[in-house]
């Protein structure tokens, strides 16, 4: 049975207890919550009750997003992701996102693997310190320092760090990458969109693009979450969408169980 999970972005305009009521009617797994949106994470409550009532639902809170730019390292990226460590672990969560540059710079093979590589290794024994994953998301946008999966997996492996950094498979971002190896072994967290609209092509697509998944979708969704499974790998598959008209639901509840049954079906 697929573990499904919910990314606020996905339901961005519901408050975080509407966030935990939803995800746990829907017999989610788990949340990830995020510092990017126009609320106050957990709505300014305490770390420790807002893990507290999250647990209280059943849910487990999968990551809290998230360190932007985590590639660009220095002193003041450092303090930035200490902060939102801080917060993580008071609130029990499993791991925090690591988001690379995404601005068409260090994109030369060299700068941009001494960058990752020293990014990794400033980050590695903060989140030892933790007890936290750090979760890469490769971004396959073609002005990403880091689009690859393969980079951020010889990073990883360059500075031994197996295990306590893991992958995001997001089939939005790995599509427009243009596929490649799927890396069981280091993936920790897959987020699921769909992209319907048939106009943009997928060098165009753009996260206002990132619709929930449906019999419409374009990004082969189903063929990645069956190529996952086939390789062995079990986690949490969480909603992250982006799209105007997926905020605009009247009835997100109604659309992710829909979106859910029809994943299921498929598998």
């Amino acid at each position: 049975m697929t573990q499904f999970a919910l990314n606020h972005m996905t339901v961005a305009r519901l408050s975080f207890a509407q966030t935990l009521d939803l995800a746990a009617d829907l017999g989610m797994v788990g949340i990830e919550l995020r510092n990017d949106l126009p609320q106050a994470l957990f709505d300014g409550m305490e770390p420790a009750k807002a893990g507290d009532l999250i647990r209280a639902k059943g849910l487990r809170l999968l990551a809290l997003a998230e360190v932007k730019r985590f590639n660009d390292w220095s002193s003041d990226k450092a303090a930035e992701a200490l902060v939102l460590m801080k917060i993580a672990k008071a609130a029990g969560a499993e791991a925090v996102s690591l988001i690379p540059r995404n601005d068409n710079l260090a994109m030369g093979e060299g700068e941009r693997t001494s960058a990752l590589k020293a990014a990794l290794t400033g980050l590695k024994p903060m989140l030892e310190d933790h007890g936290l994953i750090g979760m890469v998301e490769p971004l396959g946008f073609p002005v990403c320092a880091l689009r690859n999966k393969a980079w951020a997996v010889e990073g990883i492996e360059a500075v031994g760090a197996k295990g306590r950094f893991k992958l995001v498979h997001d089939t939005f971002h790995h599509t427009l990458a243009h596929g490649g190896p799927i890396y069981p072994e280091h993936t920790g967290i897959v987020h699921i969109s769909g992209v319907e609209d048939p106009a943009p092509q997928v060098e165009e697509m753009q996260d206002a693009h990132r619709v929930l998944v449906g019999p419409q979708d374009l990004l082969g969704n189903l063929e990645q979450l069956k190529a996952l499974k086939a390789a062995g790998w079990v986690g949490p598959v969480s909603y992250e969408a982006f799209a105007p008209q997926t905020h605009d639901l009247t009835d997100p509840k109604a659309a992710l169980r829909a979106s859910m049954d029809f994943i299921a079906a498929g598998l």
